[in-house]
């Protein structure tokens, strides 16, 4: 079987899986991608003294100004992830989200540490593809006239927004040494990060990442097998819900589609 075939045969399974699935596909796209904002929402309420404890110790703000921090945060964040499962104000609990990210940013000193600012980036780029599902594509006022700005309507640039901060996650997830193992991996990884900020075989290359980040969440972040009272199973909850996020925001590429900007649209009209 060549190569040609091969990829052919792999196609052909993402879209049977996509026919399969249509239906509650985005539904669980949309789960798993707020996913960290409920775990972090509910940890709020469930670790509030320490929360405002580190703010006001961090920032000097006093107790008061912590504890306003902390409830913005938890109500933030439940909310938006209420709104959005349920398909209510979409736009306004992304951009709420959104504020949430940027918060805990500054807050949590994240501006100056790239592996977690380039995660919460990811998380932005999963926000963005929500925004675009919500959004209708802009039509031309002649039947069957293409519009000239369709390639830069607003649902088409979130698209390609999403997408390539989505990628930002991966990075994150290269090992940088010289074994067989960690080579490989990161070839394979960093080509299938390309092929989808690129929007070239999107659809299949992120139920590849899909699939590589499931294995790599379960293996390396089972938060679950480590006791709640080691600071370790924090961190390891922390990324796990960050990655199941990410997930999540690939699954909305599958379901949605690369896009007009991308290459998969354009070897259309070539």
């Amino acid at each position: 079987m060549g190569h040609g075939d091969l990829m052919s045969r792999a196609e052909d399974v993402a879209d049977q899986f996509l026919r399969v699935s249509r239906h509650y596909l985005p539904h669980l796209a949309r789960l798993c991608l707020v996913s960290t904002f409920l775990e972090d929402g509910v940890r709020m309420w469930f670790q509030w003294a320490e929360q405002s404890e580190y703010i006001d110790s961090a920032w000097g703000c006093g107790r008061f100004l912590a504890n306003v921090f902390v409830l913005l945060n938890m109500l933030g964040q439940l909310a938006g992830c209420a709104l959005i499962l349920t398909r209510t104000l979409v736009q306004h609990a992304c951009f709420t989200l959104f504020s949430i990210i940027a918060m805990q940013t500054v807050a949590y000193s994240i501006l100056w540490d790239l592996k977690f600012l380039m995660r919460n980036l990811a998380l932005g780029g999963g926000l963005l593809l929500l925004l675009a599902e919500g959004r209708a594509e802009v039509r031309s006022v002649f039947a069957g006239v293409p519009s000239l700005g369709h390639q830069s309507s607003p649902k088409n640039l979130l698209q390609l927004g999403g997408r390539v901060l989505l990628v930002l996650m991966f990075m994150t997830l290269l090992h940088f040494d010289l074994s067989l193992l960690s080579v490989l991996q990161n070839l394979v990884g960093t080509a299938l990060m390309v092929l989808v900020a690129v929007g070239f075989k999107t659809k299949l290359a992120a139920l590849t990442l899909v699939m590589w980040l499931l294995v790599i969440n379960v293996t390396f972040n089972s938060f679950w097998t480590v006791p709640s009272f080691k600071p370790i199973h924090d961190f390891l909850k922390y990324d796990f819900f960050q990655t199941t996020s990410v997930i999540g925001g690939l699954l909305l590429v599958v379901a949605l589609g690369p896009g007009s900007v991308s290459m998969d649209e354009k070897k259309k009209e070539w």
